[in-house]
C-alpha cells in the first residue's frame, strides 16, 4: 500500500533507454483499430469498454520488419527470424526458450514510483493470426535487471510476419497489492441497492430491439441506445459525474541534453 500522501501525487514512469540498442517507440497506445475500420459499419467503435481498453497504457513498436517461422519443435533452432534488412546486429528478436517462443528484447529499464508495477502484455483488441502474447507482471519500483517481452507463435510451419512499426507489447502501470484489497461476494440482484435502475434499464433494453426487429434495416443500422457511451441509464438524465469516454495519457518526454546547467545542479 501507498502512504496517503503519495496517493494524489501524479507519479513518474522512467523509461532508461540502453546503449547502443536499436529505437523503439514509446508512444500512447491509439483507440484506433484497422480491423475494426473494415468491419460493417465499424461496429466496435459502439463499444465504449472496448475503446476505453484499446487506449489503456501505451505500446513499444517494432523497429524493423521480420519474418518468424516454426517448425513445431520444442528446441531453440526450431524457431527461425529473418529480417527484412539482414542487419542480424540490431536483431531484437530471437528464439531463447524453445518451443515456439519469440523473445523480445526490450531496450529500456523502467522505473516507477515505489509501490508501482508494470504490467507487460500484449496490445489490447489487437489479434495477430499464428502468434499469442503472453503476460508479465513487474516490480519496476527496485528491479535493476531488465525484461523481454514473449510471443507463442501458434501456427507450425508458416511465415509470421511483424511489421516495422507494429505493436510488439503493452505497459500499464499497477499498485501493488491493489487488487488484494478488494473483497469478492456474490449477492442475488435484489440486494442491489439501485436494482430499479437496473430493471428501467433491461425494459428499456428490451422494448428497443424489438424496435429494432420491427424498423426498416437500413433504418436499424444506425439505431444505438448510447446510454452507456453518455454516462447514462433510462432512470438518470444527467451523466455519471466521473464518466469517461477516453483516455488522455502523456507522451514520453526526452530529457535535456546532458550537461546542462539544471543536470548539473540536480546531480550536486
Amino acid at each position: 500500500m501507498l502512504p496517503e500522501d503519495q496517493l494524489d501525487q501524479e507519479p513518474d514512469l522512467v523509461a532508461y533507454r540502453l546503449p547502443d540498442t536499436p529505437d523503439m517507440p514509446i508512444v500512447p497506445a491509439p483507440v484506433q483499430r484497422t480491423w475494426w475500420d473494415a468491419a460493417p459499419l465499424r461496429y466496435a467503435y459502439r463499444c465504449l469498454p472496448l475503446l476505453m481498453a484499446n487506449q489503456n497504457g501505451w505500446w513499444i513498436l517494432n523497429d524493423n520488419t521480420f519474418t518468424v517461422r516454426w517448425n513445431g519443435g520444442a528446441s531453440t533452432s526450431a524457431l527461425s527470424v529473418r529480417y527484412t534488412d539482414g542487419e542480424a546486429d540490431r536483431r531484437q528478436a530471437m528464439s531463447h526458450f524453445g518451443h515456439g517462443i519469440l523473445t523480445f528484447h526490450v531496450p529500456y529499464l523502467f522505473r516507477t514510483p515505489p509501490g508501482w508495477n508494470l504490467l507487460v502484455r500484449g496490445p489490447a483488441n489487437l489479434p495477430k493470426d499464428g502468434a499469442h502474447p503472453l503476460e508479465g507482471l513487474v516490480e519496476t519500483d527496485w528491479a535493476v535487471a531488465t525484461f523481454t517481452m514473449n510471443w507463442k507463435i501458434t501456427r507450425p510451419d508458416a511465415d509470421i510476419v511483424f511489421e516495422a512499426g507494429e505493436p510488439l507489447l503493452m505497459l500499464l502501470p499497477q499498485r501493488r497489492g491493489e487488487l488484494e484489497r478488494f473483497h469478492p461476494a456474490h449477492a442475488p440482484i435484489s440486494r442491489m441497492p439501485d436494482a430499479g435502475d437496473h430493471r428501467a434499464w433491461h425494459d428499456s433494453r428490451m422494448a428497443f430491439a424489438h424496435e429494432m426487429l420491427a424498423a426498416d434495416p437500413s433504418v436499424a443500422a444506425d439505431m444505438w441506445q448510447r446510454h452507456y457511451m453518455r454516462g447514462t441509464h433510462p432512470a438518470a438524465a444527467e451523466p455519471f459525474p466521473a464518466h469517461q469516454r477516453r483516455l488522455l495519457l502523456r507522451d514520453f518526454t526526452v530529457p535535456p541534453p546532458s550537461g546542462t546547467p539544471g543536470e548539473e545542479e540536480a546531480a550536486r
